[in-house]
Order: structure tokens, then C-alpha cells, then sequence
């Protein structure tokens, strides 16, 4: 299975959110959870380091690359949680495309990803692009992570991926509605995360993984 957290607008939570289902899904998952970063932002969020470690990034742009190539980028990043990082030092992920990686890369990961026996949850980011419409297009359950906002849900509706679901991010003083959300875009809201100085706090300590915040648990426990 393979869960996409994606959004089409900065700052709207997708990494907290990825973070945090996957924190989740790892709580009841036998064979454990992948956390696969395509935003660049899961090591800090999870309070890792994992230096200059070759990452995602550089399976993509290796032809040959196989599951097993992949397998060796992963990192532990919580009690049954394990992580492939983008890689530090690299310009965003929004900025590849498929004349950026290996010929075929993005259908070699699909399929890598397909056979994968873990739940597999990815953070495709804010930036669109390529990798993140292409992960977010393919996934089980495609998740729009928005805040209750004119222009981002104008951004979603002009998206070149529908989604399966959305995570609303509500704000204190917001006109638009679940309802709103749910009638302009025709899916779902699955989750509603009530924006908090909590999580932000725990985000900004990397608590995130070994201290979930239990809004987010209660929050994010139907999506999951």
C-alpha cells in the first residue's frame, strides 16, 4: 500500500502530516512502515541527522538502481519506522525531472515501491513537479494536505492530480468550511488537524517521533 502525502502550497503541514501517519501505521504494522522523503524536510521534522548519506535523490539518477539499492539507503527513524532520506545538500525536489534521472526512473520506482511488503507512506512536499505528481497520481490513498484557503484550494482544483482525500488544516478565523472544501474539490476531508502551538513546539524540538502529540494521534487516527 502506498499512502501520498502531498500539497500545492507551502506551509500547509505535508511533512508533519507524513510524519505522523507514518508514526501511526508503525504502531500496528507487523512488518513495520517506510517513510519515503521526496520533499527533503522528514530528517529534521524527525529530529535525525543523517549527514550526507546518499538518499533518494541518488537512487533516481542511477539506472540500474534496484529495491535492494534503495533497501541501503533506509535509516531508523523510530520503533518500527524506518526512513530513505532525499539527501542534504541538493536543490529541491520539485526541481527534478525525467530528463533529471535515470531513463525510466520514475516507473522503476513505482514498481520498486508496488512490491514493497511494508506500508509505505510518502511526503511528496509542496513543490509539485514530476516525482511528486507521479508518486501522488499513483498511490493506494493520495492525501491533499490544505489550510481552509481561497488560493490553495484554487491551486488544487488547477492540480494535474486529483486527490483521494483531504487532510484539512483548520485555522482559528478561517471563512471556508470542511463542507466548502469538500464541495469544491468532490473528495473527502478524512482528517481535520486543528492547527496548535503544541505541535509546532514538538516539531521544532524533533520530539515529533518519540513524543507524538495526542491531537495529532486523535486527529489523524481515521485517515490512518
Amino acid at each position: 500500500m502506498l499512502f501520498a502525502c502531498w500539497s500545492v502550497k507551502g506551509g500547509s503541514g505535508t511533512t508533519v502530516v507524513a510524519a505522523s501517519l507514518a508514526l501511526l501505521f508503525a504502531r500496528s504494522s507487523p512488518n513495520g512502515v517506510l517513510l519515503l522523503d521526496a520533499a527533503g524536510d522528514l530528517p529534521g521534522v524527525l529530529g535525525l541527522d543523517h549527514g550526507e548519506r546518499p538518499g533518494l535523490a541518488d537512487w533516481l539518477v542511477i539506472a540500474d538502481a534496484d529495491a535492494a539499492a534503495l533497501a541501503r539507503l533506509e535509516i531508523d527513524a523510530a520503533p518500527g519506522l524506518r526512513l530513505v532520506p532525499w539527501r542534504a545538500g541538493l536543490g529541491p525536489p520539485g526541481d527534478v525531472t525525467p530528463g533529471g534521472v535515470a531513463a525510466g526512473g520514475l516507473d522503476r520506482l513505482l514498481l520498486t515501491l508496488a512490491a514493497e511488503p511494508r506500508p509505505v507512506v510518502v511526503d511528496c512536499g509542496s513543490t509539485g513537479g514530476p516525482l511528486a505528481y507521479t508518486l501522488a497520481g499513483a498511490a493506494s490513498l493520495s492525501l491533499l494536505v490544505l489550510r481552509p484557503c481561497y488560493l490553495g484550494l484554487r491551486r488544487a482544483l488547477a492540480a494535474p492530480v486529483r486527490p483521494s482525500g483531504v487532510v484539512l488544516v483548520t485555522e482559528p478565523g478561517r471563512s471556508l468550511t470542511k463542507a466548502d472544501v469538500e464541495d469544491a474539490l468532490g473528495v473527502p476531508v478524512r482528517a481535520e488537524v486543528p492547527w496548535s502551538d503544541g505541535v509546532a513546539r514538538a516539531v521544532d524540538a524533533g520530539l515529533l517521533a518519540g513524543r507524538l502529540p495526542r491531537q495529532l494521534i486523535r486527529s489523524l487516527g481515521q485517515a490512518a
